[in-house]
Protein backbone atom coordinates (compact mmCIF):
# COMPACT_ATOMS: atom_id res chain seq x y z
CA UNK A 1 0.00 0.00 0.00
CA UNK A 2 1.21 3.26 -0.67
CA UNK A 3 1.21 6.19 1.81
CA UNK A 4 0.24 9.47 0.97
CA UNK A 5 2.31 12.34 1.13
CA UNK A 6 -0.44 14.80 1.82
CA UNK A 7 -1.06 15.51 5.70
CA UNK A 8 -4.08 14.09 6.52
CA UNK A 9 -7.35 16.68 6.31
CA UNK A 10 -9.65 17.52 8.85
CA UNK A 11 -13.18 16.70 6.77
CA UNK A 12 -11.91 12.62 6.06
CA UNK A 13 -11.89 11.44 9.59
CA UNK A 14 -15.86 11.98 10.65
CA UNK A 15 -16.74 11.98 13.88
CA UNK A 16 -20.57 11.60 15.69
CA UNK A 17 -20.81 15.11 16.10
CA UNK A 18 -20.66 15.77 11.85
CA UNK A 19 -23.17 13.12 11.27
CA UNK A 20 -25.92 14.72 13.75
CA UNK A 21 -25.36 18.12 12.18
CA UNK A 22 -25.82 16.82 8.50
CA UNK A 23 -29.00 14.92 9.90
CA UNK A 24 -30.11 18.36 11.82
CA UNK A 25 -29.42 20.36 8.44
CA UNK A 26 -30.99 17.95 6.38
CA UNK A 27 -34.02 17.97 8.96
CA UNK A 28 -34.24 21.68 8.28
CA UNK A 29 -34.17 21.51 4.90
CA UNK A 30 -37.32 19.25 4.74
CA UNK A 31 -39.37 20.80 7.48
CA UNK A 32 -39.09 24.14 5.77
CA UNK A 33 -39.95 22.76 1.96
CA UNK A 34 -43.06 21.27 3.62
CA UNK A 35 -44.10 24.37 5.25
CA UNK A 36 -42.98 26.23 1.81
CA UNK A 37 -45.77 24.51 -0.30
CA UNK A 38 -48.88 26.14 -2.21
CA UNK A 39 -51.74 25.61 -1.04
CA UNK A 40 -53.91 22.27 -1.59
CA UNK A 41 -55.09 22.93 -5.16
CA UNK A 42 -58.87 22.54 -5.53
CA UNK A 43 -60.90 22.09 -8.73
CA UNK A 44 -64.40 24.27 -8.75
CA UNK A 45 -66.14 25.18 -12.12
CA UNK A 46 -67.16 28.29 -12.42
CA UNK A 47 -70.54 28.80 -13.55
CA UNK A 48 -70.55 28.84 -17.73
CA UNK A 49 -68.14 25.68 -16.93
CA UNK A 50 -70.70 23.47 -15.11
CA UNK A 51 -72.70 20.79 -17.12
CA UNK A 52 -75.26 19.05 -15.86
CA UNK A 53 -74.35 15.86 -14.18
CA UNK A 54 -77.76 14.13 -14.55
CA UNK A 55 -77.89 12.59 -18.14
CA UNK A 56 -80.65 14.12 -20.18
CA UNK A 57 -82.53 11.97 -22.32
CA UNK A 58 -83.22 12.71 -26.09
CA UNK A 59 -86.65 13.75 -27.39
CA UNK A 60 -88.93 11.21 -27.85
CA UNK A 61 -90.13 11.00 -31.91
CA UNK A 62 -93.34 9.11 -31.18
CA UNK A 63 -94.83 12.74 -29.30
CA UNK A 64 -93.92 14.59 -32.61
CA UNK A 65 -96.56 15.97 -35.01
CA UNK A 66 -94.45 15.36 -38.10
CA UNK A 67 -94.73 18.33 -41.12
CA UNK A 68 -96.42 15.30 -43.36
CA UNK A 69 -98.96 15.41 -45.75
CA UNK A 70 -100.44 11.20 -45.17
CA UNK A 71 -104.33 11.94 -46.09
CA UNK A 72 -105.35 10.17 -42.71
CA UNK A 73 -103.09 7.17 -42.65
CA UNK A 74 -100.72 8.19 -39.67
CA UNK A 75 -96.75 8.44 -39.82
CA UNK A 76 -93.95 5.75 -38.97
CA UNK A 77 -90.88 6.73 -37.53
CA UNK A 78 -88.66 3.70 -39.47
CA UNK A 79 -85.57 4.91 -37.80
CA UNK A 80 -84.23 7.22 -34.95
CA UNK A 81 -80.86 8.40 -33.25
CA UNK A 82 -79.98 9.95 -31.00
CA UNK A 83 -76.59 12.74 -30.68
CA UNK A 84 -75.30 16.14 -29.76
CA UNK A 85 -75.58 17.58 -33.03
CA UNK A 86 -75.05 21.38 -32.04
CA UNK A 87 -72.40 20.91 -29.11
CA UNK A 88 -74.47 22.41 -26.42
CA UNK A 89 -74.48 19.03 -24.20
CA UNK A 90 -78.22 18.33 -24.84
CA UNK A 91 -78.96 15.52 -27.43
CA UNK A 92 -81.25 15.80 -30.08
CA UNK A 93 -83.40 12.74 -31.96
CA UNK A 94 -82.94 12.38 -36.34
CA UNK A 95 -85.98 10.41 -37.26
CA UNK A 96 -86.75 8.67 -40.31
CA UNK A 97 -90.20 9.56 -40.61
CA UNK A 98 -92.76 8.47 -43.71
CA UNK A 99 -96.45 7.84 -44.22
CA UNK A 100 -98.17 4.40 -42.92
CA UNK A 101 -98.79 3.29 -46.07
CA UNK A 102 -99.89 -0.42 -46.63
CA UNK A 103 -97.85 -0.94 -49.33
CA UNK A 104 -94.98 0.17 -51.23
CA UNK A 105 -92.19 2.43 -50.80
CA UNK A 106 -93.69 5.90 -49.56
CA UNK A 107 -90.96 8.48 -49.62
CA UNK A 108 -88.97 9.83 -46.76
CA UNK A 109 -88.20 12.84 -44.72
CA UNK A 110 -85.28 12.73 -42.48
CA UNK A 111 -85.65 15.61 -39.15
CA UNK A 112 -84.16 16.66 -36.45
CA UNK A 113 -85.99 17.28 -33.30
CA UNK A 114 -85.11 19.28 -29.82
CA UNK A 115 -86.41 19.02 -26.76
CA UNK A 116 -86.02 21.87 -23.88
CA UNK A 117 -86.63 21.59 -20.24
CA UNK A 118 -90.06 21.10 -19.41
CA UNK A 119 -91.52 21.50 -23.26
CA UNK A 120 -92.44 19.26 -25.72
CA UNK A 121 -90.34 17.92 -28.40
CA UNK A 122 -90.72 19.58 -31.75
CA UNK A 123 -88.96 19.64 -35.32
CA UNK A 124 -86.02 22.12 -35.87
CA UNK A 125 -84.93 21.22 -38.85
CA UNK A 126 -86.04 19.07 -42.31
CA UNK A 127 -82.79 17.52 -43.82
CA UNK A 128 -84.95 15.47 -46.47
CA UNK A 129 -88.26 16.37 -47.59
CA UNK A 130 -90.33 13.74 -48.48
CA UNK A 131 -91.51 15.93 -51.43
CA UNK A 132 -88.03 15.17 -52.99
CA UNK A 133 -89.27 11.62 -52.94
CA UNK A 134 -86.27 9.78 -51.57
CA UNK A 135 -85.96 6.78 -49.28
CA UNK A 136 -83.52 5.72 -46.38
CA UNK A 137 -81.42 3.16 -45.99
CA UNK A 138 -78.56 3.15 -44.21
CA UNK A 139 -78.78 6.11 -41.45
CA UNK A 140 -76.36 7.32 -38.61
CA UNK A 141 -76.14 9.66 -36.11
CA UNK A 142 -72.11 9.77 -35.16
CA UNK A 143 -69.69 12.73 -33.55
CA UNK A 144 -72.19 15.45 -34.67
CA UNK A 145 -72.70 14.58 -38.44
CA UNK A 146 -76.11 12.72 -39.20
CA UNK A 147 -75.21 10.62 -42.56
CA UNK A 148 -77.92 8.58 -44.65
CA UNK A 149 -77.64 6.73 -47.95
CA UNK A 150 -80.67 8.21 -49.83
CA UNK A 151 -82.40 5.90 -52.61
CA UNK A 152 -84.20 7.59 -55.50
CA UNK A 153 -86.05 7.01 -59.45
CA UNK A 154 -84.07 8.14 -62.20
CA UNK A 155 -87.49 8.71 -64.13
CA UNK A 156 -91.09 8.16 -63.40
CA UNK A 157 -91.03 4.73 -65.56
CA UNK A 158 -89.09 3.00 -62.90
CA UNK A 159 -91.29 0.98 -60.33
CA UNK A 160 -91.38 2.28 -57.09
CA UNK A 161 -90.41 -1.04 -55.33
CA UNK A 162 -87.01 -0.98 -57.13
CA UNK A 163 -85.39 2.63 -56.65
CA UNK A 164 -82.58 2.48 -59.18
CA UNK A 165 -80.95 5.23 -58.00
CA UNK A 166 -78.52 6.08 -54.74
CA UNK A 167 -76.15 8.72 -52.93
CA UNK A 168 -74.56 8.88 -50.13
CA UNK A 169 -75.43 12.18 -47.57
CA UNK A 170 -73.89 13.80 -44.32
CA UNK A 171 -75.36 17.18 -42.82
CA UNK A 172 -73.15 18.83 -40.30
CA UNK A 173 -74.19 21.79 -37.35
CA UNK A 174 -72.42 25.02 -38.96
CA UNK A 175 -73.35 28.24 -37.24
CA UNK A 176 -76.71 28.44 -37.11
CA UNK A 177 -78.14 25.27 -39.78
CA UNK A 178 -77.45 21.91 -40.77
CA UNK A 179 -75.08 21.95 -44.06
CA UNK A 180 -75.34 19.49 -46.22
CA UNK A 181 -71.27 18.51 -46.48
CA UNK A 182 -71.32 15.45 -49.52
CA UNK A 183 -73.39 13.38 -51.35
CA UNK A 184 -73.95 15.21 -54.40
CA UNK A 185 -73.71 12.91 -56.65
CA UNK A 186 -76.24 10.35 -57.41
CA UNK A 187 -75.46 7.01 -59.34
CA UNK A 188 -77.52 4.17 -60.45
CA UNK A 189 -77.99 1.26 -58.05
Amino acid sequence: MQTSALPDLAHTATKPVHWLATAAAMAGVVALAGLLQPRTATATATAPEKRTTTPVAAPDPATVDFPLECGGAGTTVAKQAPGDLDGDGRPETVAVVHCDAGSGTPPSGIYVLTQRSGAAPRVVATLVDPADRKTVGEFAVREGRVSATLLGYSSLEVPRCCPDQEEQATWRWRGNAFVRTSGDLARGV
